[in-house]
């Protein structure tokens, strides 16, 4: 928003309009800028409902991202995803990112409709860029949750049809006063409501069933980073041997599982050597102990 040399906001052809109201660039919130500007780009109204029956049935067109897992450590959390995408009973790409750096502190991971998901998670991160670009401060992580809630519940629409999207979002809150304890897992359910996972840990997708009972057997309160980052790519493990629409390590094809860690630091993509050189350790192990099928 300009301002003349007197420190008054301009006005638009002279009609007294005030430029930041007319164009929207004083909203901290930049979903409201687009719902109000061009709501055809928001994710939920970009899909052309004329393919999808009222029953959703045509919804297997779209590729979905199936599992990921999230749980806290000792002074942080991470959350990890697996690889696979489906498209019906088929693999529709082995190779997707479904784990996503939203900003420094935070991080979000996909299930649900893989495009529409990607799309609303990318918009997310854009959402709390810029709220701080406009406030000058960034968001508490109570207020990252209640702007992805309210993301979710605007696809309400396309959930009814069968195009939903479950995200999972993970980060440190710095108004904590435990840092130790700063890690945060918050889910939602498809029309938009926000759960605090304070259990340590929590998984979305497909596999999400046998991953949390994986995680509820491995699972350490106050564990380090790396044992975190093992039980998450465990946890991915057991999902995908019971779990066709999850992917497991492909050892073949160099294929390993995304994953995020989040500290007082920030928010950091884990190397792939780090997640591949503990994927091919579980399955070694898991091969040990005889515990692969046969």
């Amino acid at each position: 928003m300009r301002a003349d040399r007197a420190g008054v906001p301009s006005t638009v052809g002279g009609l007294g309009m005030n430029t930041g109201f007319a164009y929207g660039s004083n909203l901290s919130s930049f979903t409201e800028h687009l719902r109000i500007h061009a709501p055809e780009l928001l994710p939920g109204n970009r899909t052309n409902m004329s393919r999808i029956g009222s029953d959703g049935e045509s919804a297997d067109i779209a590729p979905h991202g199936t599992t990921i897992v999230a749980l806290t450590f000792a002074g942080g959390v991470v959350i990890a995803g697996d690889r696979r995408a489906t498209m019906g009973n088929l693999i529709a790409s082995r190779d997707v990112e479904k784990v996503f750096v939203t900003d420094d502190y935070s991080a979000a991971g996909i299930a649900g409709t893989a495009g529409v998901a990607i799309e609303l998670v990318r918009l997310f991160a854009v959402e709390l860029e810029h709220y701080e670009k406009i406030e000058g401060v960034q968001l508490t992580f109570d207020g990252k949750a209640n702007r992805l809630s309210s993301m979710v519940r605007g696809n309400l629409g396309a959930a009814m049809q069968g195009l939903a999207v479950v995200p999972l979002l993970v980060g440190f809150d710095l108004d904590a006063s435990d840092t130790e304890r700063a890690g945060r897992i918050v889910s939602y359910d498809v029309v938009g409501g926000r759960y605090e996972e304070r259990a340590g840990y929590h998984a979305v997708g497909s596999g999400s069933l046998f991953a949390k009972s994986s995680l509820k057997k491995l699972y350490r309160e106050g564990a380090d980073e790396d044992s975190a980052l093992r039980m998450a790519i465990e946890a991915l493990y057991d999902a995908a041997d019971d779990d066709s629409a999850t992917g497991g390590p492909d050892l073949v094809r160099a294929i390993y599982p995304t994953a995020v860690s989040i500290t007082a630091d920030g928010a950091v993509n884990v190397p792939v050597e780090r997640t591949a050189e503990l994927a091919r350790a579980v399955v070694a192990d898991r091969t040990e102990e005889g515990r692969t099928p046969r």
